[in-house]
């Protein structure tokens, strides 16, 4: 592979170019945001009075890293101990709980794009109605109790298995998802084919995955490969999902050279720079985004069952979604140039700018966003006496959360974000 491609696939370039944006917004040059920097402590100030109203004054070491596991939890129904305590019961142990659970969160993870602002789960053991990213978390929760990522020839219905998943089609999705005219859903045909597509990736990779292509055995194969079993390598990690999820993204993200790259896009401030004309590469903004969700995410099982620690950890970054970057604009530390709030508008013909998934808009959004929550990280830690939170800590306690409120309480109808973007389902 060209040695510059295999850059853009790791995790180092994704913060390094967003720095790049960065310092191009700090001298006033991006296309389409104005950068006020100034706003930044008035959102540092946000972001840690929520942590401390919530965690505070002794609890911050119970912040959980950002991922999946409390989505199950959400109203308060431990659904995965509930889980973990059938399966003990069922006499299985803490390896193949684990592989389990990594067989729910492959599949819940990439299920988890944007689902728009007017679907709603309802889970009729507890009656709770749902939406947004916990919803599609218990919905994907009740398919893989229903065997629906399994398929008909599995002896045991608790699990996921590439032949299932290649299989699947819209209305088993539909149906698991409560998706209907009265019900609408972004991009369900969009998941489709990424859950179909996993599918075939992970029956092609059988050193890692096995015959069957079972996302679980992903936990025998790291194991295996780690010269101890109680410290996995994140690299290790991030490199068996790149190879197994770039082929499975649609077909229009960018390539070069023929070469899909993932969750990454063109940036005109980046091909701006002087000399960045001499590299076709040298534009390119790199995210991974859901990726990187989902390795945050798959981490948390083997730590808490099988009490694994992890290296490397510090190279992931923040996550550029519409909760983290709608923060920034709603506290006003980005604000969208006229010329390019007038073409949002335009292209939504409501009252919120709106943009297509790849536009240059979006993507300079998305790098800033990177960027800007590494800058809130560190703030956050000079205001905390000595108290150590995580990048992902923060993410989870702190900015998500933010970007959640802020938006239910400046737009309570929909909750939205304050950038709209035309999603397919498998971005945001």
């Amino acid at each position: 592979m060209d040695p510059q491609i295999e850059e853009l696939l790791g995790l180092e370039a994704v913060r390094t170019r967003a720095h790049v944006v960065l310092k191009l917004a700090e001298e006033g040059r991006l296309n389409h945001f104005n950068y006020h920097p100034e706003r930044m402590e008035d959102a540092t100030d946000y972001v840690l009075k929520l942590i401390q109203r919530d965690f505070g004054p002794d609890k911050y070491h119970l912040i959980p890293p950002h991922g999946r596991w409390q989505h199950f939890e959400v109203g308060g129904v431990p659904r995965i101990a509930n889980l973990l305590a059938e399966w003990d019961e069922g006499k299985c142990d803490a390896t193949e709980e684990t592989r389990r659970l990594i067989d729910l969160f492959f599949v819940s993870v990439l299920l988890d794009a944007g689902a728009g602002d007017f679907w709603k789960f309802t889970e009729s053991q507890s009656g709770l109605t749902l939406n947004r990213s916990e919803g599609i978390a218990v919905a994907a929760l009740h398919m893989f109790l229903n065997g629906d990522f399994a398929g008909q020839n599995s002896s045991v219905k608790h699990t996921a298995n590439g032949d299932a998943l290649r299989n699947i089609n819209v209305d088993i999705l539909s149906r698991g998802l409560q998706v209907d005219d009265a019900n609408p859903m972004v991009g369900v045909p969009a998941r489709t084919d990424i859950l179909r597509k996993l599918g075939e990736s992970l029956v092609n990779l059988k050193d890692i995955f096995g015959p069957s292509g079972r996302p679980g055995n992903l936990v025998d194969y790291l194991i295996g490969k780690s010269n101890d079993s109680g410290n996995l390598d994140y690299h290790d990690l991030w490199n068996v999902l790149q190879r197994l999820l770039i082929p499975i993204w649609p077909s229009d993200r960018t390539h070069i050279n023929g070469q899909p790259i993932g969750d990454a896009w063109p940036l005109r401030a980046l091909s701006q720079q002087a000399g960045s004309e001499s590299s076709p590469y040298s534009n390119i903004q790199p995210f991974h985004k859901l990726t990187q969700w989902l390795a945050y995410s798959l981490m948390v099982p083997f730590s808490r069952l099988l009490s694994v620690t992890w290296s490397n950890t510090e190279l992931g970054t923040g996550l550029p979604e519409y909760r983290n970057g709608g923060m920034f604009v709603d506290m006003g530390v980005l604000e969208l140039k006229p010329e390019a709030l007038q073409r949002g508008l335009s292209l939504s013909g409501g009252s919120l700018p709106s943009f297509g998934a790849g536009d240059d808009e979006i993507v300079e959004w998305r790098a800033m966003t990177v960027a800007l929550l590494d800058v809130l990280h560190t703030k956050l830690l000079a205001r905390m006496d000595g108290v150590q939170l995580s990048l992902p800590q923060v993410l989870e306690a702190g900015s998500w959360k933010a970007g959640r409120e802020l938006a239910a309480a400046k737009r309570p109808e929909t909750k939205c974000s304050p950038i709209l973007n035309f999603g397919d389902g498998t971005l945001f």
